[in-house]
């Protein structure tokens, strides 16, 4: 669930500074917060149905332009959930670099809506393609813009979900609070039952 940080976020952007653009994610956003934030989401809840999808993206201020393909979309974040899984920086780089060579095109400046601005894909991808293009460029900016290793699943033992660290230090090693909470009860009581026994 997105913290009450990024509904501002999204508040603010859709308000105060409405998206121009086909792909506002990129415009708006120049770390990837958002796209590797829609990726998260979707690996950790993969879409139901395509509306559900469609619904998510455009949540997430990504305009499709179209019906995605749910099958195509599923399997990218298959090969998505692979970079954050990548056990070195070094794989983690190779594997983002094949997403970004098969999603994505060279950036290009664009008007097309009155503002000048970097588009990462083709206009004529489909919309699998674009949601492809859009989280793996994302990913990219997030990792470069916070660090390689801002990717990761959260280290509460019953959980395994994926979290995007946008921490101001770097330190998030869990997908949300409530798992931080109960690990920290769990370890609490295993400190005070090893000292006590």
């Amino acid at each position: 669930m997105p913290s009450l940080v990024t509904w501002v976020e999204r508040i603010r952007q859709r308000w105060f500074m409405p998206p121009r653009c086909c792909n506002g994610i990129v415009h708006l956003n120049p770390y990837g917060r958002d796209a590797v934030a829609l990726a998260v989401d979707l690996a950790n809840d993969p879409p139901r149905s395509t509306a559900d999808l469609e619904h998510r993206c455009a949540a997430a201020g990504l305009v499709l332009g179209g019906t995605p393909d749910l099958a195509e979309v599923a399997e990218f974040l298959e090969r998505w959930t692979a970079v954050v899984d990548a056990p070195t920086a070094t794989v983690r780089a190779k594997r983002l670099n094949a997403l970004l060579a098969a999603a994505t095109a060279h950036p290009r400046l664009t008007d097309h809506d009155g503002t000048w601005h970097l588009h990462f894909r083709d206009d004529e991808r489909a919309p699998s393609e674009i949601v492809a293009a859009i989280v793996a460029a994302g990913t990219a900016l997030h990792l470069v813009g916070r660090g390689v290793g801002r990717l990761g699943r959260c280290a509460a033992d019953d959980c395994d979900r994926i979290y995007a660290d946008t921490s101001r230090g770097g330190i998030q090693r869990y997908c949300a609070p409530a798992c931080a909470n109960r690990d920290a009860v769990r370890r609490h009581r295993a400190r005070a039952t090893a000292s006590h026994p």
